[in-house]
């Protein structure tokens, strides 16, 4: 086992008709079904999408930071 750790970084994009915190927790669900060792994350973009002038959908942009295996 080594003194240090390496990590790598991914974009998703999460999106929710509840809210924005909802969209956050359906992208780290859904990213870690793939990914392992997630460490962090950061949100870097909040949108939306406007359906008949209200709120259809939340979207936000994640940058997912993971531990690289054996690191």
């Amino acid at each position: 086992m080594s003194n240090h750790h390496t990590y790598k970084k991914v974009e998703i994009v999460g999106s929710s008709a509840i809210g924005i915190d909802d969209a956050i927790q359906n992208a780290i669900a859904e990213c870690s079904k793939s990914i392992r060792n997630i460490d962090w994350f950061e949100v870097t973009e909040t949108r939306g999408h406007v359906v008949n002038g209200k709120v259809g959908h939340f979207q936000v942009t994640l940058k997912v930071g993971f531990r690289i295996e054996g690191s």
